[in-house]
């Protein structure tokens, strides 16, 4: 609706000019920026457009809103404009208008709220890449489900979007994880003189996958110098398993996994390390190669190269950003933890000395998860015993649970994750409360249909002059703000609004369903009119919950 109204304020604007009313060129139009008043009572929109349009008219704001209400208001949308102030336009748009806009649900239907504002723009969302040394935890979690659920928004808003995980399996990480396997596995041989140190990993996790090798290789590699890679492999591909089972568990998918190692393997960083050398955007010191990245508002330069030849991780950063703007992204969408908040202004910078243009690269930051019971917090260290794995958290509350509880903040914001909260069947829990108005839709429906009720026309073809109530309009309001919704999560990568939005459509149901009866009403005409909203409001959720990567169950 704010784009039908954008264009009527533009249009009315185009007419002043060519009355002569407006004495500016088509080109000193600014953009119409359309706005919801707080106070209901002031209309459904405004718009400030009459004070921007001041300095180039050389009118006063007030002068420019009558002009454009005087036109605005020929419209058959338009059912009030009234100036405030010194130059605020209201707007309070025809019902008539949002009965128009809601017959697009039943023409779109599974594709309602779907746009073209990404034009096929080629994006990138990179995001879990946790290091295949241990199983997920639940902050890992919070980041797959942000960003599996911008990649499906930014599908849906028109971007050709390609969802990668990059995995980490280069480096010492991964030795100390081989290393760490092969301890446990000579300790059950018997071999008490072989102990962990401060640098393997110490979860049960490996002790299982020691306990698989012995039962399937025995002794073989007790003195073996070929063992370590062997474990280093073996140990990082079940754990990497494990990981991408989870994930799907969680009922997200990646189109891509790029290998760290193969940057490596190929020489892509030595490449692009050599690049940077010849385009002076690295330079050698002391027996060491560094990038500028003070060129960029970094706070210092960063070592790529240490002065005995090994190449550092932001080496292989680097290296690896190279090869996703070789592959032709033209938005790069990073979405990392908070603890990695310092990274960004040198991966920037970096991307800026690579050649990319400024802002090529987005980088999301995921705020940490307070895990809850009742209210209060569940200590989560494997070593302690409790859980922070997010399969724990999966097979206790569910996925679709999970899901939607992480998606409920800002990512930029902490979050507090109540286990008994999502495990709940009633309102208190919030995807409860949206997935039961989409069952309470599908029973409605059932009951018209069983006591043939049902209406004969097309859905879109339905009068909706019957429906007047204050209830019903807020539900028609709100049903056809979803594209509006949809097309602002995806260009602010901001997921966390489609759960407010349904949250929000959930409430205007269930006020309707209260106060408005449909099985029953008055008259047949009625009947058909709200069977349309209910038809609505069921469509509008399911997509709103498949966007989330949550179910739309039919019963509850």
């Amino acid at each position: 609706m704010k784009q039908v109204l954008s264009t009527i304020i533009r249009q009315s604007i185009t007419k002043a000019i060519t009355t002569g009313e407006f004495p500016i060129p088509p080109s000193q139009v600014p953009d119409i920026i359309i706005e919801i008043p707080k106070d209901k009572s002031f209309g459904d929109y405004a718009c400030n457009v009459a004070m921007q349009l001041a300095r180039p008219t050389r009118l006063s704001p007030r002068r420019i809103a009558e002009i454009i209400v005087t036109h605005s208001a020929e419209h058959p949308y338009m059912a009030k404009c009234e100036i405030a102030g010194p130059g605020f336009i209201n707007f309070t748009i025809a019902d008539a208008a949002y009965h128009d806009k809601l017959r697009e649900v039943f023409v779109q239907q599974e594709q309602y709220g779907a746009s073209n504002v990404g034009k096929k723009h080629k994006v990138m969302v990179e995001f879990v890449s946790a290091n295949p040394t241990g199983p997920l935890h639940i902050g890992h979690g919070r980041g797959a489900a942000v960003g599996d659920t911008l990649a499906r928004l930014l599908a849906f808003a028109g971007y050709d979007v390609t969802r990668e995980y990059y995995i980490n399996d280069a480096g010492n990480q991964m030795n100390n994880l081989g290393r760490s396997t092969y301890i446990r596995y000579m300790q059950l041989l018997g071999h008490e003189s072989f102990q962990l140190d401060e640098n393997c990993y110490q979860g049960d996790y490996i002790i299982g996958i020691a306990r698989d090798v012995v039962a399937k290789y025995g002794p073989k590699f007790e003195h073996d110098d070929a063992a370590l890679p062997f474990f280093t492999k073996l140990t990082g591909d079940i754990i990497l398993q494990g990981i991408i089972d989870d994930l799907k568990t969680f009922e997200v998918t990646f189109d891509t996994y790029f290998s760290e190692k193969s940057l490596h393997e190929g020489g892509h960083v030595a490449r692009v390390l050599d690049q940077l050398l010849e385009t002076k955007g690295a330079y050698e010191e002391d027996g060491a190669l560094w990038v500028k990245t003070t060129n960029y508002t970094d706070d210092k330069d960063r070592v790529v190269r240490r002065s005995n030849g090994e190449t550092t991780y932001f080496a292989a950063d680097i290296a690896y950003h190279k090869n996703k703007l070789d592959r032709e992204f033209t938005t790069i969408i990073d979405i990392w933890g908070a603890d990695h908040h310092g990274y960004v202004g040198r991966m920037n910078a970096a991307m800026q000395l690579l050649g990319a243009p400024e802002n090529t690269l987005e980088v999301i930051l995921i705020q940490l998860v307070n895990l809850l019971r009742d209210g209060k917090p569940v200590a989560m260290s494997t070593r302690s015993g409790e859980f922070d794995a997010l399969i724990d958290v999966l097979n206790e509350v569910g996925t679709d649970a999970a899901r939607y509880f992480f998606l409920m903040r800002r990512s930029d914001s902490q979050l507090d994750f109540d286990l008994e909260l999502a495990k709940k069947q009633t309102n208190e829990n919030p995807v409860f409360y949206v997935q039961y108005s989409h069952a309470r839709c599908c029973s409605i429906v059932e009951q018209l249909k069983a006591n043939q009720q049902y209406p004969a026309l097309p859905l879109e073809n339905i009068s909706l002059a019957a429906v007047t109530s204050p209830q019903e309009r807020e539900l028609i309001k709100t049903l056809v703000k979803f594209p509006e919704v949809v097309a602002g999560a995806a260009l602010a990568r901001e997921g966390h609004r489609i759960p407010h939005y349904l949250n929000e459509l959930a409430s205007n149901f269930h006020s309707f369903y209260n106060t408005c009866r449909v099985i029953g009403a008055e008259t047949d005409e009625l009947t058909a009119a709200r069977t349309t909203l209910v038809e609505a409001t069921r469509q509008v959720v399911a997509n709103g919950l498949h966007l989330l990567g949550v179910s739309a169950p039919q019963k509850m």
